[in-house]
């Protein structure tokens, strides 16, 4: 018994597939087909590609496009070509970089949290005025840091040292965070922007399809039209 779909011969590598596993070239974006002919110049009308060959032209398309607007290409932007060529999302959850935060890191975030809260400043500013009470008056025991608060000093003093590296380090964080959710969002917009384009061009190429195939059958039906007047003279 024959096969009904008999496996078809790639033009590019050689090779038999399936006739699904095959891309034709009507179906082959004229700025792809171009770097393909570039290669094969048997590439034609009657020609076919398989999938992994169409994705590697693919990714050399996508590369010479952003190549030819961006100049040479870094690292976000190989990312995009990667993304578009295995067919994966390319967006990242910001949040993953907290989940990555040392002990350390988280420690320093929560300080800095809790010392930049109306919180803390309530409890500092009650601390101060009980410590200046209790040592001015003398109500309850003998004063232990009179005026001018020798100690106090020492103690703000200390309090601030650590302070001042804790604030700096939950700040690095926080800066990281946002280059990441920067990045994130430059990939996720380049990539929209060539799809978008490359969406343009598709269209583009199926419309010029369309007006090949409907102008082929004005032809035939008007060859008929003629075909039929010489009968009914007759």
């Amino acid at each position: 018994m024959t096969d009904p779909h008999p496996a078809q011969t790639c033009t590019i590598c050689g090779a038999k597939f399936p006739p699904r596993d095959l891309r034709g070239w009507p179906d082959v974006r004229s700025g792809i087909s171009a770097l393909i002919r570039a290669d094969h110049p048997d590439w034609g009308p009657a020609g076919h590609i398989c999938q992994p060959d169409l994705a590697r032209y693919r990714r050399a398309y996508v590369e010479s496009m952003l190549a030819e607007e961006k100049g040479e290409l870094g690292q976000l932007e190989r990312q995009v070509v990667d993304s578009i060529s295995q067919g994966v999302p390319i967006s990242q959850n910001p949040d993953e970089i907290a989940r990555k935060a040392t002990f350390g890191e988280r420690a320093a975030d929560r300080v800095a949290s809790f010392g930049g809260s109306w919180t803390f400043i309530i409890m500092f500013v009650t601390v101060l005025v009980i410590w200046m009470m209790l040592n001015i008056t003398g109500a309850l025991f003998h004063p232990w840091d009179p005026y001018p608060f020798i100690l106090l000093n020492l103690v703000l003093s200390c309090v601030a040292a650590f302070q001042a590296p804790i604030i700096m380090m939950s700040q690095s964080r926080k800066e990281a965070k946002d280059r990441q959710r920067a990045e994130n969002d430059y990939r996720v917009n380049l990539k929209a922007e060539v799809e978008i384009r490359q969406l343009h061009e598709k269209i583009d190429h199926q419309l010029a399809r369309q007006w090949e195939r409907l102008a082929e059958m004005q032809q035939i039906q008007i060859e008929i039209l003629e075909s039929l007047v010489p009968e009914k003279r007759r």
